[in-house]
């Protein structure tokens, strides 16, 4: 299936109008596939004109890693995250109101693999996703601990491992809410945080594909790339000062956190602790200038970027080869920190502060589908680099 989505940039004298071919799009998560923030991730890429899927846990599958459960039951022993799918039902299945939205009882891990290898073959008419989102999450993921520890990351690096590019998104509003509680307007009179959530995480998204078309077209992240994105608490719940945070290159090392084991010497038990030590902030490869995403969200209404690979080989001697340069396929709505002026995330507006109101136009191309490839790839059109970047505007 395709879908076609027009793009327009008003220029001086003239409109233009370029088509962008929809791209077959998964996404998933660790929190279920009832919740408000993966329901809106869904209808902000759908309305991008992209050809989406969820498959995601029936219930909350936080801090599972990228370890792959399969259930041992045929049906449900217990209803469903929400009470959308009863007791007794499948396993695997849909929503009620919705058949490119899937639910499997199992690990984010393995729900990738479902997705991938049985309703990928079985219920649509396609060889592969050309792109696997994965969240956004309810809670941070940041430093290379959470990397194992999050099902959210887990299901990215899971597609990644399978040749898909891939996108993990945390935020960080923790409470889960069902996506039939999303509200219009809150209180203060501003979208819902899933929806801006959702918005933001699809520019990035969208961001790297019209990037990729701009430069004459390939795979959308060089093979076993991923990225780590997080977004601060956004406060549309109760006013206006963190609805439009610009993001910002960072890596995964650099004030981040590790868990010690906290003894309680009253009740003779364990719980979580964290400590900042050398050994989880050490960089190894990468550009080492870069803050750590960890510090950057410390500093409050800024989202951090992140680019991991699969490959955990540390130099051990010899020149190391440079490697690709996804980080500019990013810009220009993922900034460098010690940038004079910083783009609201969810327009690509340039002002002093975190709420911005004028559009920053950059180039585009159409996009085309190649079925052979571990992932998508794009490419350019004669028309395209006169077309500016679609972004939702909050």
């Amino acid at each position: 299936m395709r879908f076609f989505h027009p793009l327009f940039l008003i220029g001086a004298s003239a409109s233009v109008y370029s088509v962008v071919n929809g791209l077959n799009i998964l996404i998933s998560n660790d929190d279920g596939f009832g919740t408000a923030n993966i329901r809106e991730l869904y209808k902000a890429m759908k309305a991008f004109g992209h050809n989406v899927y969820i498959v995601a846990s029936v219930t909350n599958q936080s801090g599972t890693g990228g370890t792959a459960t399969y259930t041992q039951y045929r049906n449900l022993t217990a209803d469903s995250e929400f009470g959308i799918v009863k007791k007794g039902a499948p396993s695997i299945g849909t929503d009620p109101n919705d058949s490119h939205i899937w639910y499997f009882n199992g690990t984010p891990s393995s729900c990738v693999q479902v997705a991938l290898d049985y309703v990928l073959p079985r219920y649509t008419n396609l060889t592969t996703f050309d792109l696997v989102l994965s969240g956004p999450n309810y809670g941070w993921n940041l430093g290379p601990f959470l990397y194992t520890l999050a099902g959210t990351l887990g299901a990215t690096y899971t597609a990644v491992g399978r040749g898909i590019p891939a996108i993990g998104i945390s935020g960080g509003y923790g409470v889960q809410t069902p996506y039939y509680d999303v509200n219009t307007t809150t209180k203060a009179g501003l979208k819902d945080p899933a929806t801006i959530m959702a918005q933001l995480s699809a520019n990035i998204a969208q961001q790297l594909i019209e990037s990729v078309a701009a430069q004459g077209g390939g795979p959308l992240l060089p093979l076993g790339y991923g990225l780590n994105v997080n977004v601060p608490l956004i406060t549309s719940f109760k006013d206006s000062s963190c609805i439009n945070p610009p993001f910002i290159q960072t890596r995964m090392t650099g004030g981040a956190d590790i868990d010690y084991a906290n003894y309680n010497e009253t009740t003779g038990l364990f719980s979580y602790g964290n400590l900042v030590v050398p050994g989880t902030n050490q960089c190894i490869n990468g550009d080492c200038s870069l803050p750590g995403e960890t510090e950057i969200l410390n500093v409050g209404c800024q989202s951090s970027v992140s680019v991991f690979t699969v490959d955990y080989d540390a130099p051990i001697g010899g020149a190391c080869k440079s490697g690709p340069n996804v980080r500019s396929l990013l810009q220009p709505l993922v900034q460098y920190a010690n940038s004079s002026v910083l783009v609201g995330g969810l327009n690509g507006t340039a002002v002093s502060g975190t709420n911005a109101t004028v559009s920053s136009p950059v180039p585009t191309a159409s996009i085309t589908t190649i079925s052979s490839s571990g992932g998508m790839r794009v490419s350019a059109s004669s028309a395209a680099l006169a077309v500016g970047l679609l972004m939702i505007l909050i």
